[in-house]
């Protein structure tokens, strides 16, 4: 199958198979081990099964060829879907942390659970943190939002894993209100992630500039490829994760036409040959005053 060609899908497809597996073990190891904060780990789990499966929507989008409705592209559905992913992930903070202030003004106890419970929070911790660096790895290498802002909800899951390890540690010695606060404190890191994919997402959805150092990469380029001329102007946006140049030069009025379009070329090719993210390189020309 052709999206099977994506990099990214295969990876949502690997995660949304561990993630299931990793559901299942944690909801059996909860409820024999009768640990109530298993099991809503094993919730949690299953609900980065659904936001993988948007990821996968938003990255199956985002590849589609450009038609004569979108003449520039699809690539703005992926920052939508990392949009939403944010949303889910916010939360996903805020249930865990109201959680944990209820059961601190409350002063409810939890129940001892078993050992089985306590290895399941361990191996879910040690998964689910392979599992960010895993993805993270990717969505940098493809700078892709949705797959970045999946890879921050293994990351919360992890966090949530360890805030099951700490309530059931905690209850078996006697202690379960440190559960509670370790939930509040978590909460707002996932809440903190949240948001910065949110501010991410949105960025490449109204045209920001790219950042500073590929700018000066880019103009500093395209200063070697033809020194007589003259750059009057260069802007760069982000259009989803790619990046749109617009750019004008001043050559010598005298210069034919043969070279003006040899030198458009080369400093055309260039760029998109460089950085890899160029989708469009635009290039205006203008006689030199």
């Amino acid at each position: 199958m052709k999206f099977w060609k994506n990099i990214g899908i295969r990876i949502s497809f690997i995660t949304i198979l561990i993630n299931f597996l990793l559901f299942l073990f944690k909801l059996i190891a909860g409820l024999i081990g009768q640990s109530g904060a298993m099991v809503s780990d094993a919730v949690h789990s299953l609900s980065d099964v659904i936001t993988t499966i948007l990821v996968i929507f938003g990255l199956v989008m985002s590849s589609k060829s450009a038609d004569k409705e979108h003449p520039y592209g699809h690539e703005r559905m992926e920052s939508v879907f990392g949009t939403l992913l944010s949303f889910m992930l916010f939360l996903t903070g805020m249930g865990i942390g109201y959680k944990g202030i209820m059961n601190i003004l409350s002063g409810s106890k939890l129940v001892v659970p078993g050992v089985i419970s306590l290895i399941a929070a361990l191996v879910s911790i040690v998964i689910k943190e392979a599992m960010f660096h895993y993805t993270n790895y990717y969505a940098k290498k493809l700078n892709s939002t949705s797959l970045k802002a999946d890879a921050w909800h293994h990351r919360s899951d992890a966090l949530s894993s360890i805030a099951s390890f700490a309530a059931i540690l905690a209850s078996r010695l006697g202690l379960p209100i440190l559960d509670s606060i370790c939930s509040v404190v978590i909460s707002l890191f996932i809440i903190y992630s949240a948001i910065s994919i949110f501010r991410e997402a949105t960025k490449e959805m109204v045209d920001t500039a790219c950042d500073e150092e590929t700018y000066n990469k880019i103009l500093n380029l395209v200063k070697k490829c033809y020194k007589n001329m003259d750059i009057k102007d260069l802007k760069t946006r982000m259009f989803g994760s790619k990046i749109y140049i617009d750019l004008e030069i001043a050559l010598d009025g005298n210069t034919s036409l043969n070279k003006v379009d040899s030198i458009v070329r080369k400093i055309h090719d260039n760029v998109e040959k460089e950085f890899a993210l160029v989708k469009h390189c635009n290039i205006h020309v203008i006689p030199k005053k």
